[in-house]
Formats: C-alpha cells, structure tokens, sequence
C-alpha cells in the first residue's frame, strides 16, 4: 500500500488516474482527520470553565462557549466527511507542489533559515523564551483586578444621599438646584430627578436618597479631549452641597447590583448583629478607617439612626380624672393626622375609600399638634397636650434585615483604581479593627467584589479539572506521554503573548480577560497538536528511509527531517492562525457599546495567538529535536508516533 502510494506522487503518474486521486485524498484525509477530531474535543474541553460559570458571568459568557462549541461539531463534521468528497470532485488536472505556489515559496525561504538557526542555538533559544515566560509572570503578578470590565451605558445615574430627618421640601429644592447644575455641563442632554421611592413595593428608597438619571449627548458633541470620566467628576465639583454625600453609578448595573446583592453601589460591607446602636457604631468606624483609601469613591455609611418620630405618649394619670381612656386619645390621633376611614364609594367597577381627617394648618408642626382638641363628657374640649406628652424622638430612618439579622452597610464606589487592589488594600486597613469586633458581630464583603470572588472560585476549581481532560486527550491522541508534555509546553508560552498585551494595553484582569485565555488555551493546544503530528510523519518517513537505529541516524540527518516536517506544513498552520487572526483584530479598533467587553476578551486571545505561533514554529521544533536525540542517546533508536491510528 506504501509502495503504491509513494508511485502517486513520482512525475510520470501525473496527471493522476481516479484510483490513484482516491487514495491519495483517503491517505490526507487519515493524517489530518484525527488532528481535527481531537483538537476540537481539546477545544471543546477548553471551554468547559465557562460553561460552569452562575450568576451574571454565566449568563453573559455561556452563549459565547455554546456557540463556539457547536460550529466547532459541525466544523469538525465537514471537514472530516464533505471536504475529503469535494476534494475529489474538485482536484482536476496535474498536481502542483507546494513550492509553486509565490507565497507559500516566500515564506518558507523566510522561515526556513530562521529555524535552521534556531535548531542550531538549542539552549539560547530556550533560555530566551524562559526568560519571556518569568518576565510574563512578573507582569501577571502586577496585573489589577475586577469583576468584570465596566460596559459603558452611555448614560449616567447620580445617586446622592442626604441627612434621614431631611423634610420633603427641602429635598425638592436639593433637587432643584442639581438638575439645574447637571443641566448647565455641555455634554448634557437631558436630565431627571427623583427623591424617595416609586410608587411600587418593590422601590423602598427613603425620600432622603435622590436618583437623577443624566442622558448624554453623542460624543461627537463633547468638547475636545474630554471622556466619560472628566464628565463625572466635573458634575461631582459642580455638587459638593453640605449634608449630600454625591454618589455615581449607571442605570442598568445599578439595578443589577441592587437585584443580586443588595448593594446600590460597586462594593458593600455589610455589618451584622443584634443592637442597631452597635452596628451605627462599627459603620462609622469602618467608614473612618476607609477614609483616603486610593480608589474609593463616594464613601458613605448608610444611616441607621437619626430619623425623627413624632411620639404621642397618653398621661394614665390624668386621662382618668378627665373620663377618657387611650382609645379616645388614639382615635382623636388617627382622624387628625393619619385619617380615618369613614366608608368606601363604589364606582362602576372601582371601589374608593372616604378617608377624614385635620386640614394641614391644625397638623403641621408640634405646636399645632399639642393644641389639637379632645372631647371630654364633663369638661369639654381639652387640648391634647393635657392629657398627653407630644414629642419629636430620634429612631432608625429605615430598618433592613438579612439572614435574620440586623444589617447595616458601608458603601463605596470605585473609580480611577482596579477593584481587587482598591478592596485588598481595604481589607488590610479594616483587620486590625476586625479582631476587637463585639461578639455576635462580623462584616461580609458585598457588591461587584462578591461576584468577583464567586467567579474566581469557580475557574480556580474547574481549570486544572480541565488541563487534566485535556492532557488525557493528548495522550490517548499520540499514546504517549512525552508527545503530550512537549504540546502542552506550549501553553505557558502561548499566555506570554496574551499577559503582554493585557499589561500594555492597561487592561485589569476581570471574568471577560479570563475567557480570553481559556480560549487561547485552546487554540495554542490546537497548534501545537497540528505540528506534531507533521512532526511525527517527518519521523516515519525518516525511519522508512534510514531504520530505527542511532549507528544509521545522526543528527544532521534528525534535522533535515525536522526542518522538512516543519517548512513543508508551513500553510496549514499558519491558516489556522491567520483566519483567528484576521477575526480578532477588527474588535481592537470597535468603538460604542459593547466594545469594552469584547476588547478585555479580544486582547489575550490577539497577544496569545502571535506568540503561540511563534513558539509553535520555533521552539516546538527544538524540544521536539531535543526529545528525540535524548531517545537515540539513550535508548539507541527514536520512539515512532502514528496519530492516524
């Protein structure tokens, strides 16, 4: 069968007969039909971190993961059965080599020499890309964190609080003046203030907290130089109003934020126990030691005492000498100031309650409370503050609970800062003072930090799962173990490109940057495979032409056949990398929404791609030379790997 074949490609069998045509496509598509299938497993296997990703990162990564995988199935599919089928009705006429082809001539005179030297100078080459690699560490160590890179909304939500006892007026006129200071920025389009909550019993906004969405004008419209950053600090100078602690966030993530954790700004310390005196206490002192802190923004610990009660204690004392019981001072209570209802009307289909009660001059203020009347039997009229003590008193503006505890919260925003490092820093400042908490008392971290360490947890259990299937794959693909390590050394060295990038272009790692490397991961497995297996056949093909034998194979001799191997597949592997490529780099330059996601993906698969393919055409060679000479040192002949089997 060997023999037969070898005649395929002699001069005078072309052009060739259909048979010959038919097992020459048969033999080509055995070589490369197990490279696909695995690599596609391996890529697939790749993938698996994100398919187990919850919460927000799931949902906005998943369809990535699923959709990849399945045009990978049905990639695989038809290039293993409808490509071989259209080869055969398409390949007509004389062979050509692939040294006819200009480009592929040109770059294998490019590429040859340079191997050549690379195989020459083993050990430089090897120190230069170690050297690379710990370089590569160093930056990853200095790389910032979030949990995922901040999707620009194109608008912005001003979230500022006042003092709990604020009146309602004095929050209309707070409102006032920021809508008319929002409004006077040039890049402003229109703005919308709200004080207190919605007419829902979803929205539990005290009237002491504000929410005023700021619409944007396009960009194009901005002045020169300036971003979406400068905007927001030019509001937050234009706003430093006594008693309102200004806080900035974006509609969309807000209510994410507030739906999932509870917490309205990018990270929360939730303060739990049984007093709420306590917990005021311990917030403002995490709040004091939170203060100067790079990074932290719109520091501000939610209030949980200060809000005023008008309190209407019944005199036991002296209601009994005037015949009346805390009923009659209750109901005199209810129809002036709360209203009493009388009856209900009912109109067509809507029912509607009659309510009565004091007209606002008897009810609005203490003075006009205390002279309220009170009927009595036998003395008439008395005021109320005869048979009761009317009073303003302190009390919690709103009571929030969680796991069954009383909860107080610090809040903060980040800006100009990652979020890992801002909250590690926090971290650090807060454990001396975590050590003396009262006992029944602890904090917990919330917000986008929260998410964080969820997604984190997860990719640092199931990633090595991963490796581990995959190198499994390699071996049962090659069925041996030192064929599987020198692939997978190549992806280190494939991050190295993918880390250089993320450090230059200022990227912090984040969920989205991590997907990028898990797809990298892939591709750079995918590569290396593809040259080994070439590599292997160059092996074979030296082995039917010299034997197994180190006393007929020298060195000079393993070279020349792995330059062969190498330069002779030097299309097909950089195909596979050129189509990733040329996919990628138009995201580099993508502008709008969106953008700011895709590119933290984008980045490290780019970095990544180039130097993979650097390694995979330059170093993968060298350890590959380097295994084999060891295997004809020491065992006396080299160790034969058929793929196609």
């Amino acid at each position: 069968m060997k023999d037969k074949l070898k005649k395929i490609f002699k001069k005078e069998n072309d052009p060739l007969t259909p048979e010959d045509k038919l097992k020459l496509i048969e033999s080509s598509s055995k070589l490369v039909g197990p490279g696909v299938f695995y690599s596609t497993i391996i890529v697939i296997a790749s993938f698996l971190p994100v398919f187990l990703l919850t919460g927000m990162e799931g949902k906005l990564f998943s369809p990535l993961a699923w959709t990849k995988s399945f045009i990978l199935i049905v990639d695989a599919f038809f290039a293993i059965t409808l490509t071989p089928v259209l080869i055969s009705f398409l390949l007509k006429g004389k062979l050509r080599t692939e040294n006819k082809n200009p480009i592929n001539r040109k770059l294998e005179s490019i590429y040859t020499p340079i191997l050549t030297l690379c195989l020459k100078w083993r050990k430089t080459v090897l120190a230069i890309n170690i050297v690379a690699l710990l370089i590569g560490v160093l930056m990853f160590t200095r790389l910032g964190s979030e949990f995922m890179p901040p999707l620009d909304e194109g608008s912005i939500l001003f979230m500022p609080v006042t003092l709990p006892d604020v009146s309602n007026s004095e929050v209309k006129r707070i409102l006032q003046v920021q809508d008319k200071l929002i409004k006077s920025i040039p890049e402003v389009a229109h703005v919308l203030g709200k004080a207190g909550r919605a007419n829902t019993a979803t929205d539990n906004s005290p009237i002491s907290m504000v929410e005023t969405i700021i619409l944007l004008k396009p960009q194009q419209e901005w002045r020169e130089g300036k971003k979406k950053a400068d905007i927001v600090n030019e509001i937050n100078n234009k706003l430093q109003i006594p008693g309102v602690t200004n806080g900035f966030t974006q509609p969309i993530i807000n209510r994410i934020n507030m739906l999932s954790t509870g917490i309205r700004t990018d990270v929360g310390i939730k303060i739990y126990g049984a007093s709420l005196d306590t917990i005021n206490v311990l917030a403002q002192k995490i709040k004091k030691t939170l203060e100067g802190t790079s990074g932290v923004k719109d520091l501000y610990a939610e209030p949980i005492t200060g809000g005023k009660y008008i309190d209407i204690e019944a005199k036991r004392d002296v209601i009994g000498r005037y015949g009346l019981t805390i009923d009659d001072i209750n109901n005199v209570v209810e129809a002036s100031i709360g209203g009493m209802k009388l009856t209900t009307t009912i109109e067509g289909r809507q029912r509607f309650s009659v309510n009565a009660r004091y007209a606002q001059e008897y009810r609005n203020s203490l003075e006009a409370l205390k002279k309220l009347q009170v009927q009595t039997m036998q003395f008439g009229p008395i005021p109320l503050e005869t048979v009761a003590n009317v009073k303003i008193s302190d009390g919690p503006p709103m009571i929030n609970s969680e796991n069954a505890m009383l909860r107080g919260t610090v809040l903060f925003n980040v800006r100009e800062r990652d979020l890992g490092s801002t909250v590690k820093e926090a971290q650090k400042k807060l454990n001396a003072m975590m050590t003396k908490m009262p006992k029944g008392y602890y904090v917990e971290w919330s917000g986008q930090w929260e998410n964080q360490i969820r997604a984190n947890k997860t990719l640092s259990l199931i990633l090595p799962i991963v490796v581990v299937i995959i190198f499994l794959i390699l071996y049962f693909t090659y069925r041996s173990m030192k064929e599987a390590l020198i692939t997978m050394i190549t992806v280190p060295f494939a991050l190295i490109g993918g880390i250089f990038m993320v450090y230059f272009y200022g990227i912090n790692l984040s969920v989205a940057v991590a997907v990028g490397f898990i797809a990298l991961f892939g591709l750079a497995v995918e590569t290396a495979m593809l040259i080994t297996i070439y590599l292997n056949e160059a092996m074979n093909k030296m082995v039917e032409k010299h034997g197994n034998s180190s006393e007929t194979i020298t060195e000079e001799i393993l070279r020349e056949y792995i330059i062969d191997g190498s330069a002779k597949r030097l299309r097909p592997k950089l195909m596979t990398v050129s189509v990733s490529l040329f996919g990628l780099i138009p995201i580099l330059w993508a502008t709008g929404t969106g953008a700011d996601v895709m590119l933290p993906i984008t980045v490290p698969l780019i970095g990544g791609t180039i130097t993979s393919t650097i390694y995979v055409l330059l170093v993968t060679p060298v350890v590959f030379e380097m295994s084999k000479l060891r295997e004809l040192k020491t065992k006396g002949k080299i160790d034969l790997i058929d793929a196609k089997h």
